[in-house]
């Protein structure tokens, strides 16, 4: 069956997070039900004004936390778009392709939350209960396994969240994807950029999770903070990062997602 050119080219402000709020707004794309409707019979003029114009607007009236965040600018410049999730295999690949089994990994996602406070950004980090099946007792971001329902990792991130740390949707702003990065744990994550409203207050699970606290962004953007350290596993010399916090250890996956957005913003510049 061929496809009209005008419908495989139309605009949309979705980004898979498809449920609809108190006010009747999606929390996703901040459409209301009857806009959704009327979206397919719209023609691409109005389309466009209500993606610039009033979606917009209603974004900076919910957020307003978003525009305290000094890297928003340019996190938006290097980051994968939110419509558009990476499909690339994962950037660090080539270190551990000895290490992946024949089936493909499973799809994860986890937060990268950014909390604009006035003394500067921080990011949200969690240290996962003793005894997790994956990484107990370790420090990472809120984050797990794409279940069948998620409509994509960023409505899992979301989801994840909310059920660790209970991280309302309404208190935290998406900006975009770094690059997914494969673990030797057999998953294949993607890490969600997102600001995140300094009223938040969380309320950790406690089968998941036994701490939330925060880092300085600018601290784990310094490069001398970050460790590379050599060790052998599997019948080769392999480099595990590690930032030098005096509080936790923060190493592993976690690191390499911090290692992977100060890259980004590196590039950016």
């Amino acid at each position: 069956m061929s496809v009209s050119p005008d419908l495989a080219t139309v605009s949309s402000p979705c980004i898979g997070l498809c449920r609809l709020d108190r006010d009747g707004l999606c929390e996703g794309c901040l459409r209301s039900g009857e806009e959704i409707g009327a979206w397919s019979r719209m023609d691409e003029g109005q389309r466009r004004r209500l993606m610039e114009e009033v979606l917009q607007q209603r974004q900076r009236q919910r957020q307003v936390f978003v525009q305290r965040l000094r890297e928003r600018d340019g996190l938006q410049r290097v980051l994968h778009p939110l419509r558009q999730p990476p499909r690339e295999p994962g950037w660090n690949r080539d270190e551990l392709a000895d290490l992946l089994g024949p089936h493909a990994p499973a799809e994860a996602a986890v937060l990268v939350g950014l909390v604009p406070r006035v003394e500067g950004t921080r990011v949200l980090l969690t240290l996962r209960t003793d005894g997790l099946r994956h990484h107990g007792g370790q420090v990472s971001f809120p984050g797990g396994r794409v279940e069948s329902a998620d409509r994509g990792v960023l409505a899992a991130a979301l989801r994840e969240s909310h059920e660790e740390i209970a991280l309302p949707v309404g208190q935290v702003a998406p900006l975009g994807y770094l690059d997914p990065l494969l673990t030797i744990s057999g998953f294949r994550i993607t890490p969600v950029v997102a600001a995140v409203d300094p009223d938040f207050v969380p309320r950790p699970e406690p089968g998941e999770v036994a701490q939330v606290f925060e880092v300085p962004l600018d601290y784990l953007m310094e490069p001398a903070r970050l460790r590379r350290i050599d060790m052998d596993y599997r019948g080769r010399t392999r480099t595990v990062l590690e930032y030098d916090w005096p509080e936790q250890r923060i190493w592993g996956a976690t690191a390499a997602i911090l290692y992977n957005l100060r890259r980004r913003l590196e590039e950016g510049r």
